[in-house]
């Protein structure tokens, strides 16, 4: 895309004319290739399965490239993990991308390249997609939607966690959320987001025979809130222990900077996993082997409530007090995707 280094993005090119079908072909078409997706019709066919997961969302994270990331990846980890978290094998993507006027195509053609590589590492294939141009201000938005595919008998959802059950984070809390707003801040910092795709952990749990109960990517909210939504949702007593939850010394520097609670930082590429206490160890060990997840770490366990506890979350202090948490209220400033 050399030779279009100083193009914008103009009306010109959501036209449906020539614009629009050389910006398909020269960025799209070219980082999105696949037998079903150059086929060009109104529709993918696709080969199906019994059971699907199907999942979408949206991405308007500013800036549109930060450290570690872009909204490219983004969009790919955001909706693979989502299918992940239902124990899905995601199979296909659909794309759709919301320009505005004055974008520079030389930042589009890297947030598309971006989102192929995403989707190859992830190991879905981007199979239908959709551009339009509105009148802005340089902005870019994504849309994505998702299938995956569910083995027979397997139920990962967020009701099942009982007591005695180990609650477990894949890696270190608020590394996405730290970085977006640092660079929103125009802070120098060392801290990098942690987008990415699951796949490989989440596989080698299911692969191993362990009978995972509940699974939820940390994102909007963190930690604590998706702690309680699950809590709530099981009607369990959720118990986390401050001094085994990991966060990175830059994170916990940076929330005190700017008085934040890491607890309620978002990430996109971490998870948590619910799943009996016996098979913690084994399952530690096989999320620390996969990619991105070397700093993971057991951080509680589900207790049965007491009368009136149900759905309740407590963190155990460092000095051993008992704090009451909740979801996130407020708005969680800045937007993380």
């Amino acid at each position: 895309m050399d030779k279009n280094k100083d193009e914008i993005i103009t009306m010109v090119h959501g036209s449906g004319g020539s614009a629009t079908g050389r910006l398909i072909r020269e960025i799209f078409a070219r980082d999105f290739d696949n037998q079903v997706l150059s086929a060009m019709e109104d529709a993918a066919l696709v080969e199906g399965h019994e059971r699907l997961a199907v999942t979408t969302d949206s991405f308007v994270v500013d800036p549109l490239e930060f450290p570690g990331g872009d909204i490219g990846r983004l969009a790919v980890c955001g909706t693979v993990n989502d299918l992940l978290m239902r124990g899905a094998r995601p199979r296909y993507l659909t794309c759709g991308y919301i320009l505005e006027e004055g974008l520079p195509v030389d930042t589009l053609a890297r947030i598309s390249h971006s989102m192929a590589d995403a989707a190859t590492e992830a190991g879905v294939k981007i199979v239908a997609g959709d551009t339009k141009v509105i009148q802005g201000s340089g902005g870019l938005y994504i849309n994505t939607s998702g299938v995956g595919f569910v083995d027979p008998g397997l139920d990962i959802s967020a009701g099942r966690a009982r007591p005695g059950d180990a609650i477990i984070v894949s890696g270190t809390m608020g590394d996405h959320h730290a970085a977006i707003l640092g660079q929103r801040l125009d802070l120098t910092t060392s801290i990098v987001s942690d987008c990415a795709p699951l796949g490989a952990m989440v596989m080698a749990l299911l692969e191993a025979g362990i009978p995972v109960h509940s699974l939820r990517d940390i994102t909007r909210g963190g930690l604590a809130t998706v702690c309680k939504e699950l809590a709530e949702a099981s009607g369990q007593e959720f118990i986390l222990e401050d001094r085994l939850i990991p966060v990175r010394a830059s994170v916990r520097d940076f929330c005190g900077l700017l008085g934040l609670d890491y607890l309620y930082m978002g990430n996109e590429g971490k998870l948590l996993a619910i799943l009996p206490g016996q098979y913690a160890g084994q399952a530690l060990a096989l999320i620390r082997s996969c990619p991105y997840g070397k700093d993971a770490a057991v951080i509680g366990q589900v207790a049965e409530p007491r009368p009136g506890d149900e759905g309740s979350l407590t963190l155990v202090t460092s000095l051993g007090g008992r704090r009451r948490l909740s979801v996130m209220s407020g708005e969680g400033l800045p937007r993380i995707c």
